[in-house]
């Protein structure tokens, strides 16, 4: 007779096949084309959009979206105000509360017409495929998932257990984060979807940044969308998650009955006051953007040089003399870009960097591979500020998070002297190398403006720390608490973040991250 301990043995292996277990079922996957510009034009969004542009001479309109609150209230005007189409592309999906409206008024405005297309990363969609399947059962909602496995989808354990027959493929993700309504407005930048995203997080937000455009950028940015959805990685979801055809409805009412039971919501409640006849534009900025994404393959081919990626034609779309500034939460500068940095201080161009600290980022491992660099760069005259994780009460300007006991930036962008890029796009090895990432390069006089004072915002002592070198060489973090300056010797986070800053570069994961 087999042990109990043979018996155990089987009884966990039976177990985690179950949780592996997976299949697929045979959908028809239909290729899929954006609204024409001919039909765009005659939608309420298309007419607005057609009308502020008539008055201007640039090809294009852009809105800086740095409130969380703003930007999440933009995007609900767009599902409201959209006639014909909707297309959603994005990395993560999380399930709070600005998720949950989101997918009520996305069902909404499929039972008014409007065809939606949500494309979300295979990885963001762990633990939610069977609601997302119920989404998709809806006529006009069309649901795929990107570089997905059919396997180990139920949690993220089992997700990454099922991820090492093939981790090299399996750590590519589509990190792309798009809106189009009606192909006459569009939101890019740096937001997934999720409560952190919008400051509706009561314990941890992220400072991020959007743009919200109109004019002739638009119509590349559907293109690109359409380019990723028609692709082989894009699968419906329904492929892995068999509902009913009528589960919509059950996900419509449980969602209803939801968003009922917290109707008070103060966040919901600061909604209420938007006009649905309210465009998602405040201000608008003229200039003339220049959309840009990877290649949709880059995920199912080898590791690409640089000089092919999205970095490779902005580095050729831009030009540098005068000033850098990177804002990114997760900056990894390697050798190669340390190199680079080092030889625009040395010839006069200021550079000037602003990323998480120690203690706010939400990846430890991501400080280790930069942390070593600073003082190389602090030696060049490169400028580097950190955001603290704590926010001052009573602000809501620039890259403050109102709300929150805690905050860690999420912006993407960088500004070569009079151009701006915004998008998904960190500067770390996996933005050039490993993910696929969108963005919208800018010239505009006025949105360059707005942008230096989003900068002087985060540059702020009472918001960041400013890492200097001391006399002697070693690093220092100055500060302002409570209208008082004080210096730090050393560097603020506690021994669990300075481990996992530590364990990064012992193990030389720089490369992966």
């Amino acid at each position: 007779m087999p042990s109990a301990w043979r018996w155990s043995q089987w009884f966990c292996l039976l177990w985690l096949c179950s949780l592996l277990a997976g299949c697929t079922h045979a959908v028809v996957r239909e290729h899929h084309s954006a609204l024409s510009l001919a039909d765009a034009r005659d939608t309420w969004l298309g007419t607005r959009a057609h009308q502020a542009l008539a008055e201007q001479t640039e090809p294009d309109g852009f809105a800086l979206l740095a409130n969380g609150q703003q930007a999440f209230a933009a995007r609900v005007g767009l599902i409201r105000q959209a006639q014909r189409e909707l297309d959603i592309q994005t990395y993560l999906l999380g399930d709070g509360q600005t998720t949950r409206l989101i997918l009520s008024q996305l069902l909404e405005a499929a039972e008014e017409g409007v065809r939606v297309r949500l494309l979300v990363d295979d990885i963001g969609a762990v633990g939610q495929g069977e609601r997302l399947a119920a989404l998709s059962s809806h006529p006009g909602i069309h649901v795929r998932v990107y570089n997905p496995l059919p396997v180990g989808r139920g949690h993220m354990l089992t997700r990454v257990l099922a991820s090492v027959v093939n981790p090299a493929q399996q750590h590519r993700r589509m990190h792309n984060k798009l809106w189009v309504a009606d192909n006459s407005v569009a939101i890019v930048g740096g937001r997934n979807l999720g409560d952190e995203y919008f400051d509706a997080n009561d314990s941890r937000n992220f400072a991020d940044l959007d743009f919200a455009t109109i004019g002739a950028v638009v119509p590349e940015l559907s293109r690109s969308f359409d380019v990723y959805w028609n692709h082989g990685l894009a699968q419906p979801i329904e492929r892995y998650h068999a509902v009913n055809s009528g589960a919509w409805q059950a996900l419509k009412a449980e969602l209803a009955t939801w968003l009922d039971d917290n109707a008070d919501s103060e966040y919901f409640n600061e909604l209420r006051h938007r006009s649905r006849n309210a465009p998602p534009w405040e201000t608008l900025h003229w200039g003339e953007g220049l959309a840009m994404w990877d290649s949709p393959g880059k995920l199912s081919s080898a590791t690409p040089d640089w000089s092919d990626t999205l970095l490779g034609e902005l580095t050729e779309a831009t030009e540098l003399s005068q000033r850098l500034v990177i804002i990114s939460a997760y900056f990894v500068p390697t050798e190669p870009g340390v190199k680079r940095l080092i030889e625009l201080a040395d010839r006069g161009v200021s550079v000037e960097i602003i990323t998480n600290s120690l203690e706010s980022t939400d990846a430890a491992v991501v400080h280790g591979a930069y942390a070593p660099w600073r003082k190389t760069l602090l030696a060049h005259g490169v400028r580097l500020y950190e955001l603290r994780p704590e926010q001052e009460a009573g602000s809501d300007d620039g890259m403050r998070v109102p709300g929150a006991s805690a905050s860690a930036l999420h912006i993407k962008a960088l500004s070569f002297d009079d151009q701006l890029f915004v998008g998904s796009f960190n500067a770390d090895p996996r933005s050039i190398y490993w993910n696929t990432e969108l963005g919208v390069l800018v010239r505009s006089e006025s949105l360059m403006q707005a942008f230096n004072e989003l900068v002087a915002v985060g540059q702020a002592p009472s918001l960041s720390y400013r890492v200097d070198l001391t006399p002697d060489g070693e690093l220092s973090w100055r500060l302002e608490r409570e209208g008082e300056m004080e210096i730090l010797t050393a560097e603020p986070g506690n021994a669990w973040r300075h481990f996992n800053a530590w364990l990064s570069h012992t193990l030389k994961l720089e490369r992966w991250l």
